[in-house]
């Protein structure tokens, strides 16, 4: 923090050098004036962080000064001492936005304690300032980077649902940012000074899971050595958010029902019904629909969860994005490891641009904390990405020699589809799943397109 300043305006010489030399002793920068005019002509060139200012001056009173300071300069606290202490004073001077009243005489380890509790206050007010400064940055739309026209959709989806209490279903490949949305809708709702609650429903197993969500008595299964309240109690007045709904089994899908439905549910080993009033927010990487088919997840619960639903767009759906988010990491990552970054090189930039981000987003954010972790200079080079990336361009000649360029069109794209399919399955090692999320398509669409094509696996 800066140097303290602080002006003391007394039109008596002995108590006005007397406070400047104790305070300048104290590492202060003091100022000084004998008249209210002359304080705050100073005050208005140079504003101060405490004015000491006596209640009787020559040309005007104490209160004048308050006001008129409160005016120029409301963060500046304002000091009040007077040898005509009163009760009445006292209270006007406080109504009147002073910090503290002290009554001459006093001792200056008196003055300076008052000083030292204005200045700790002053700490608290910027370090709070500061903290809701990063959790707006942290939870708020700041985090969630940028400027396509499906982003653009998803910021006017937050903004309008977070002012309901409708469940919101978070659909959208690993690393897309669900949880972020989740984030934003939270704290930007009329439950924001509620309990924020997270579950990630595929960590657990269903028996933990479900003591995890409705809570357990004591007793209830080995281990049970006590009551535990579950996740829906502690989310009471707030929101909970269930990551990774599509892993949930069939048991713990009833009673997530039921409480959808009714708002009520009992602990683990417990007969007492218990009623919450909670905002539901879920996220899967699953394609719900597809569960359903298969008999994984109940149709009635997915309606339940799908009030609101939200899809997020894998990275290489939302291209002009990358380099903004790119930006966002290179800033974030300089300034948290102390590094002068200033950018990416241009083979860099086309090479990120070219790059399918299986992983998406967190994909890219790891890959550049490496790169910033590991950088000598100041500008990230093609070569300080990964190897995935750098291996992942074809000359688009080399292709189209690949695919004979005097076929007709058709046969072309044809080809160069069974090319590109080919070469996901190779890089997946032929795992069909992960190449459906990589191509954008469904597992249904791809095996349609291995039969089709008559691609090897």
């Amino acid at each position: 923090m800066s140097v303290l300043k602080v002006m003391i305006i007394d039109d008596e010489p002995l108590m006005r050098i007397t406070v400047q030399d104790a305070l300048i002793n104290e590492g202060y920068q003091v100022t000084s004036a004998e008249t209210g005019k002359k304080g705050l002509s100073l005050f208005k060139e140079n504003p101060v962080d405490i004015l000491i200012t006596d209640l009787r001056l020559p040309d005007q009173d104490g209160l004048h000064i308050l006001k008129e300071i409160r005016t120029i300069h409301p963060e500046t606290q304002v000091i009040i001492i007077t040898a005509y202490g009163s009760i009445d004073s006292a209270v006007t001077a406080m109504k009147e936005g002073a910090s503290d009243y002290l009554t001459k005489p006093f001792s200056m380890d008196e003055l300076l304690l008052v000083i030292r509790r204005l200045l700790r206050m002053k700490q608290l007010e910027e370090e709070n300032v500061l903290l809701r400064e990063r959790i707006e940055e942290r939870f708020g739309l700041e985090g969630l980077v940028g400027k396509s026209p499906q982003m653009q959709k998803i910021y006017d989806l937050i903004e309008t649902v977070s002012q309901t209490d409708a469940t919101v279903l978070i659909q959208g490949e690993s690393g897309t940012g669900k949880e972020m949305v989740a984030n934003a809708i939270h704290f930007k709702s009329l439950r924001k000074n509620g309990p924020f609650v997270k579950v990630n429903c595929s960590a657990l197993p269903e028996t933990l899971l479900e003591s995890e969500l409705f809570g357990h008595e004591k007793g209830a299964f080995t281990g049970a050595i006590k009551q535990r309240k579950g996740r829906f109690e502690m989310a009471d007045g707030g929101t909970l958010f269930l990551d990774e709904i599509g892993e949930l089994s069939p048991g713990v899908q009833v009673k997530l029902l039921r409480v959808l439905q009714e708002r009520k549910f009992e602990r683990v080993g417990g007969n007492e019904t218990l009623s919450v009033n909670v905002r539901l927010i879920c996220a899967t990487q699953k394609d719900l629909k597809e569960e359903i088919q298969r008999g994984d997840f109940r149709e009635d619960l997915y309606y339940r969860l799908n009030v609101v639903p939200i899809q997020l767009p894998p990275l290489r759906e939302r291209r002009e994005d990358i380099l903004l988010l790119a930006d966002h990491f290179l800033e974030k990552f300089s300034r948290k490891m102390g590094k002068e970054i200033t950018g990416l090189s241009q083979e860099a930039k086309t090479l990120l641009l070219k790059y399918p981000f299986p992983g998406n987003i967190r994909e890219l954010e790891n890959m550049l904390e490496r790169a910033i972790a590991l950088l000598k200079g100041k500008v990230i080079q093609a070569g300080d990405l990964p190897e995935e990336v750098c291996e992942n361009t074809m000359p688009i000649q080399t292709l189209c020699e690949k695919i004979q360029a005097s076929r007709p069109l058709a046969t072309a794209v044809s080809l160069f589809e069974k090319e590109y399919i080919q070469s996901v399955l190779e890089k997946t090692k032929g795992k069909k799943g992960q190449a459906a999320e990589l191509l954008g398509i469904s597992r249904k669409t791809l095996w349609e397109k291995i039969k089709e094509l008559e691609i090897e696996i």
